[in-house]
């Protein structure tokens, strides 16, 4: 029997799991991402800028809003959208960022609470990447307690008037439209803000040492009028925010990956011809060892994000389970990028190797769509059924 090569990013032929369709989509957004990301993102972090350039490109491969029917949405299985996020992220946490706030924080609530002038209106547009989305949720004191919302809007006559402020919101300023949260009289509401409304503002946070390529800012909301027409429908209370989350950190989990891959094929390629002491750095028991924990804990991943999206495609999807996911995943993906960056030594700390750039990014995915305090209390009340939040 001949013996098979393994892929080193892929231990477990996890891509032979994958139907023909999905092996599609992983390959052409791996294409996409060798081809016109990986060339110039190194040069974006360092600028902090986002490359703004690529927008077309991802709606014209249907990587916006893709896992949704109709209205120009791909219609494509969760399994499909977790691999465009893994392959996205394998280029820069910024691009899985920008189409995760797009695809499942912006157009995910239009298409899931929206009418269907709502609908009609900003989804055709937003999946060909003409019109940016961002999510007006998290506040300078709210953090992991989106129930703590001093944003409120208060009806006067057929109008809304929103007043607060929100922080850290991806897309900020460059969106064209944000899904505004806000406390009313009859609890959490969901409103569609355009830019150019009076009253309301964006201003781009700079002096970012994580997440540099993507656009990051604070909305400010003075006496903002918005009309009933603009609010969302079906959204009531906090289910209506935290089900859009939930479909983020499921792209997070996966996406996590392929930072934690873009790190380890790096890593290959330079231990096996860096030669310290007469040898291949790849030679020595203690690389080998941390390149096999790094193997270890990818393959890990790799599984529990695929069994998390054939549950996704049954229905039968707990948030739990995203929380245990996107906890793990991206827990994982950091250790292996600070190990990475450890192993390349001084190099580790320039931009042109992509550990300290992965490195950067993991730090605030670890925090963001929920702390890792957050979900390990999340999946400890599923176990016992009691609350410790």
């Amino acid at each position: 029997m001949t013996k098979k090569t393994l892929d080193p990013l892929d231990l477990f032929d996890v891509r032979g799991l994958l139907d023909e369709q999905e092996r599609l989509v992983q390959e052409s957004v791996g294409r996409m991402v060798d081809e016109k990301v990986i060339p110039i993102i190194a040069k974006a972090f360092a600028e902090h800028r986002f490359p703004r350039e690529l927008v077309r490109e991802l709606g014209s491969l249907g990587l916006l809003g893709s896992s949704l029917e109709g209205y120009g949405c791909a219609g494509m299985n969760a399994v499909s959208s977790g691999l465009i996020c893994q392959e996205l992220e394998r280029g820069d946490s910024a691009m899985r960022s920008f189409v995760s706030v797009q695809s499942s924080l912006c157009m995910y609530p239009i298409h899931a609470f929206g009418s269907e002038t709502q609908k009609q209106r900003y989804l055709p547009s937003m999946a060909r990447g003409e019109t940016i989305g961002c999510f007006g949720l998290t506040e300078p004191h709210g953090g992991s307690d989106p129930a703590n919302m001093k944003t409120h809007a208060r009806r006067r006559g057929g109008d809304w008037v929103i007043n607060g402020s929100k922080m850290w919101i991806t897309n900020a300023p460059i969106a064209d439209v944000c899904i505004a949260w806000a406390m009313t009289d009859e609890g959490v509401r969901g409103f569609l803000v355009d830019k150019g409304t009076r009253g309301f503002s964006a201003a781009e946070i700079h002096d970012k040492f994580s997440l540099r390529a993507s656009a990051t800012g604070a909305l400010y909301f003075d006496e903002v009028v918005v009309p009933e027409e603009n609010r969302l429908p079906g959204a009531a209370g906090l289910k209506g925010p935290l089900s859009c989350l939930t479909q983020a950190r499921y792209g997070i989990a996966w996406g996590a990956i392929g930072a934690a891959q873009a790190c380890l094929a790096q890593l290959i390629e330079y231990t096996k011809t860096r030669v310290l002491f007469g040898r291949p750095l790849a030679a020595t028991q203690l690389i080998q060892v941390r390149l096999a924990e790094m193997a270890r804990q990818i393959t890990s991943a790799q599984l529990l994000a695929l069994q998390l999206g054939r549950l996704k495609d049954r229905g039968e999807l707990s948030p739990v389970q995203v929380s245990l996911a996107k906890w793990n995943n991206v827990r994982a993906a950091l250790d292996i990028a600070r190990d990475c960056r450890d192993m390349l030594g001084g190099s580790g700390i320039s931009v042109e190797y992509a550990p300290i750039r992965h490195m950067l990014n993991l730090e605030s995915v670890v925090t963001y769509e929920g702390t890792e305090s957050i979900h390990q209390l999340s999946v400890g009340r599923e176990l016992t059924g009691l609350s410790a939040f």
